[in-house]
């Protein structure tokens, strides 16, 4: 699963990495600590090109009569996302890009304590989670809602968890988007070997009130 992570790239940055047009309500950045519930940069397909827009990282489906009406939709497993009434349709018609530098898991340790993990890509560049969203609540105030999309871990990964979240290469993008025609299922598998690399870092990021890139420096041992 992802259930927390960091974004440094400036909203300028995004815009020209995803050939974007950026809205003029982004979060701001960096932020290396973002929670469920925290509005987050996604890109979308329009009927003018890619928008940068922000939206609520955690998914309301439309009959969700409050933010709290149901279970906190962050993430949307791969294998089950084409038919659970929540997001079968945001999987055919509102797929997304969701933005990341890197972000965090944890395993235990022999008492059971959380020991936390910072995942980037090997290559240092900025991370494409795929993302479904839908809009939500009434329409003077409607806001748009997102979730990440998780597959099984691959082999790598899967030294510290059984889940990762699904990161698309660029080629891939126009595909989810939808820009490129049918065939995004293809692209729900786990990524390959060589893409992420992980260290340990502090466990003061156990805490979602923590702030700071000392959250995401490698540990000392």
């Amino acid at each position: 699963m992802c259930g927390r992570f960091a974004i440094t790239l400036p909203p300028d940055a995004m815009a020209q990495l995803f050939e974007a047009q950026p809205a003029n309500d982004l979060p701001p950045v960096p932020n290396f600590n973002v929670c469920p519930t925290n509005r987050i940069h996604a890109i979308r397909a329009g009927e003018g090109g890619r928008q940068l827009q922000s939206m609520r990282w955690g998914f309301l489906p439309h009959w969700y009569k409050s933010e709290t009406d149901g279970p906190l939709l962050i993430n949307a497993r791969a294998e089950t996302i084409a038919e659970k009434p929540a997001f079968r349709d945001a999987c055919r018609h509102r797929r997304c890009l969701l933005v990341a530098t890197g972000f965090y898991e944890w395993t235990k340790d022999a008492d059971g304590k959380r020991v936390p993990w910072y995942i980037r890509r090997s290559d240092g560049a900025p991370i494409a989670f795929a993302g479904i969203w839908q809009d939500w609540g009434p329409e003077d105030a409607r806001q748009r809602t997102c979730a990440i999309v998780t597959t099984q871990a691959n082999k790598h990964m899967g030294q510290i968890h059984h889940r990762m979240p699904l990161i698309l290469e660029a080629d891939d993008w126009a595909l989810w988007l939808g820009e490129a025609g049918k065939g995004a299922a293809t692209l729900m598998q786990p990524g390959g070997e060589e893409v992420l690399d992980f260290h340990r870092v502090d466990p003061a990021v156990n805490s979602n009130r923590a702030s700071g890139p000392d959250l995401i420096e490698p540990l000392e041992a």
